[in-house]
């Protein structure tokens, strides 16, 4: 499928991980000012997803066995990853709702994407077309490759990693953690918008954690215009 003139696929060593993405792409018109005010209102978005997650799981030892959390984790480690050390996006944003520790606010559009993750639990990356170099591709890595993960120092990855390529630019080490050379900030206004899906998540789940992104979007006084509307490729 095509977004904004940049083309996606999945090549035949990612499917053959059994690994899908939820897409959906949109424009931001006006962003709100992080003020008093945006703060109330994100919070209290936080907190209707805690007192669900406590009605729904209860207890943070729960929430390991949850059929999507137990989805991710049974992938990380069919790829290498020990999840009980690198957790699940999705996990570890709502672990630490569960545990008391909250979720900063970071940018409202990062934050909208941070709300329907904590929520579905879905990992969720959002990334400024504007500053993708080329078409993306979701294949596994040959070893080498760089990769400049957000708030962490370079990494030299190992073969065998399923990652997002824009060109050579690895936009996203699947299904965990984004690139700060294609991150959102305040004056991204252009955005892709992908869910990764591993082998026991649904399309119908990608799709709806993408809908809850539009959702807290409007929540938090974001005005958009869907440019793809979500779907599964």
């Amino acid at each position: 499928m095509e977004c904004m003139g940049r083309k996606i696929e999945i090549d035949s060593a990612a499917k053959a991980l059994g690994v899908k993405l939820g897409v959906m792409c949109f424009s931001v018109d006006k962003k709100p000012a992080i003020n008093d005010h945006y703060l109330k209102v994100y919070n209290e978005a936080l907190d209707k997803i805690k007192a669900k997650l406590l009605i729904d799981i209860k207890t943070l030892e729960n929430l390991k066995s949850h059929p999507v959390v137990r989805a991710y984790r049974d992938f990380y480690w069919k790829i290498g990853i020990d999840p009980t050390k690198t957790r699940p996006a999705g996990e570890a944003l709502a672990r630490r709702l569960l545990s008391g520790k909250g979720i900063d606010a970071i940018e409202p559009v990062v934050d909208a994407g941070n709300l329907a993750s904590a929520e579905t639990m879905v990992s969720i990356g959002l990334y400024d077309i504007n500053k993708l170099p080329g078409n993306l591709k979701l294949t596994v890595s040959n070893g080498g490759e760089k990769f400049y993960p957000i708030g962490k120092n370079e990494e030299t990855l190992s073969k065998g990693l399923p990652i997002l390529l824009s060109n050579d630019v690895v936009v996203h080490l699947f299904p965990h953690r984004d690139s700060r050379l294609t991150s959102i900030d305040i004056d991204s206004r252009v955005v892709l918008g992908l869910a990764a899906g591993v082998p026991g998540i649904s399309d119908k789940l990608l799709i709806h954690a993408l809908n809850r992104i539009l959702v807290y979007m409007q929540t938090l006084g974001i005005t958009y215009k869907v440019c793809i509307h979500p779907n599964i490729i």
